[in-house]
């Protein structure tokens, strides 16, 4: 079944034959659990067609996409409390074009702990049904812990998509030869959250790879894996992936040739740590794999030298949209927003992943159609000076060009680890920048700025950051006026000033109202 020609009508009549009115609109929770699975959908597609889903026309793919979207709020509707939750909206009924779609609630962490937490009055499937996986998320920036709920089948359907997308569209041009070859994650699992077991079995998909569940690594351990015979790839937090570098000193070359690939999730590598790993392992490409809760690969970097990030195909609806919930156009900055597709028995709509992101062209190959952005950084990441929020990425990137400018110091170059500390209380900002030898450099800032002039480059820092991503007018008076001391802290990488959290996560910031 192909349809027979090309246009709006024939895409979307084919589309409503995918998915037939009966099993769009399921009027029970029977119906639910009989539903054919989402993934059933795309092979039906791909073989219509006679192409890979992933090479399917984008026109088809966002039809079949909003074909399910309808499908999944009419699943919605069915429960009562989501019930009411899209009625405030003042749908009562699927949307009819995404217009209707944006109106719908988004959701976010909290929203997921009052659907899935206690009662989980949230599941439109009943959990006494069994066949669920519960999953906690804490998160870089707060470490609160949120559940969520998957259905076990529906979660290996998502693994072997994005499993076949990683090894067709990721690896293949960087695990090849015909010698055994290897993945491995350094994830673990830790108090119910998922990790391990999430971005595992993704990786677990890939065809043609020997899978390492290798969880956090001592040197020889590590070193002993590194021995096999055969290109590998290894994915971990970015600094699980940057203590790489340090568990690799001595490794014979041939074992360092080896390692040709390292997936970095959860935050960036700074580009000393990149240079360190790249020096130690030759052949190394580094590629981010960027994933959430509600998506265990959400994005993922194709091209080492590009920064984009593919969405995988079928895999989930991707939106980039503003404060008001609208879509943002190409090149610009919105909140990441997902919806799940493969979610017949649980399904969350429009997800706030809590993520910065830059809405860029698709990718149209003969071999890929898809989504694409680019990561900005976690939505949480903003300073409040007064009653002022400012970006601090993009704060850090003005204190770290203008120190550069003035020949201080590169901290690109130079920072292993970064992070704003926020004194509320006392009106006072400290960035600290963990690097060998501290000493040295605190002398070196001493004896090149003055204080005045310090607090003058940090204002003037925080005025681009905020007129960079609020579009609005900014200026150093506004900053000065909140009687604000900032402070460049050079430290130790073991440093207890750095604060982490308990998953070794370093957050880009660090309020204390103290």
């Amino acid at each position: 079944m192909k349809p027979k020609k090309t246009g709006n009508r024939s895409i979307k009549e084919w589309v409503n034959k995918l998915i037939p009115d009966a099993e769009w609109k399921p009027r029970s929770i029977d119906e639910v659990i009989q539903l054919p699975s989402f993934y059933s959908k795309l092979k039906e597609c791909a073989k219509g067609l006679n192409v890979e889903y992933s090479a399917v026309d984008i026109e088809v793919q966002n039809a079949l996409t909003f074909r399910r979207l309808q499908q999944l709020t009419n699943i919605l509707l069915l429960n009562p409390l989501w019930k009411g939750y899209i009625a405030k909206t003042g749908l009562n009924a699927a949307p009819k074009n995404l217009e209707e779609w944006q109106q719908l609630p988004i959701s976010d962490k909290k929203a997921l702990s009052t659907f899935f937490m206690g009662a989980r009055p949230g599941m439109v499937v009943p959990l006494h049904q069994g066949g669920f996986e519960i999953v906690a998320s804490g998160g870089t920036t707060g470490g609160g812990l949120s559940e969520t709920v998957y259905s076990l089948h529906e979660l290996q359907d998502t693994y072997e998509i994005a499993g076949e997308f990683i090894g067709k569209h990721m690896l293949h041009k960087y695990l090849a030869g015909k010698q055994p070859k290897w993945v491995a994650t350094t994830l673990a699992d830790y108090q119910m959250w998922s990790s391990g077991t999430m971005v595992g079995g993704v990786l677990q998909k890939i065809p043609g790879i020997n899978y390492i569940g290798a969880g956090p690594l001592n040197k020889d351990v590590y070193q002993h894996m590194m021995s096999y015979e055969g290109p590998k790839a290894i994915m971990g937090i970015s600094q699980g992936i940057a203590l790489l570098s340090e568990l690799g000193i001595g490794m014979p070359e041939e074992a360092r040739k080896s390692l040709k690939v390292a997936m970095y999730g959860s935050g960036l590598l700074t580009h000393l740590q990149q240079k360190a790993l790249k020096d130690l392992y030759p052949n190394l490409a580094i590629l981010s794999y960027f994933a959430a809760t509600q998506a265990e690969a959400i994005g993922l970097q194709l091209n080492h030298e590009l920064p984009g990030l593919a969405a995988v195909p079928g895999l989930h609806f991707i939106e980039i949209v503003d404060e008001n919930g609208k879509w943002v156009a190409e090149g610009e900055e919105g909140e990441l927003v997902v919806t799940r597709l493969h979610a017949n028995e649980v399904p969350v709509i429009r997800y706030k992943v809590g993520d910065r992101v830059i809405r860029r062209s698709d990718i149209v190959t003969d071999a890929l159609k898809t989504f694409q952005f680019e990561f900005s950084g976690r939505s949480g990441d903003m300073i409040h000076l007064g009653d002022t929020q400012y970006f601090a990425p993009l704060a850090y990137e003005g204190v770290a060009a203008a120190l550069k400018e003035k020949t201080i110091v590169d901290l690109k170059e130079l920072a292993q680890e970064i992070q704003f500390v926020n004194y509320r209380k006392d009106s006072r900002l400290a960035l600290l920048a963990t690097v060998d030898d501290p000493a040295k450099y605190t002398g070196k800032l001493a004896a090149a700025l003055s204080d005045a002039a310090l607090q003058e480059l940090f204002c003037n820092a925080f005025a681009s950051s905020l007129s960079l991503f609020n579009k609005l007018e900014a200026n150093t008076s506004s900053i000065k006026n909140t009687k604000y001391q900032f402070q460049l802290r050079f430290i130790a990488k073991d440093s207890e000033e750095l604060h982490k959290t308990n998953v070794g996560k370093v957050p880009l910031i660090r309020d204390i109202f103290k």
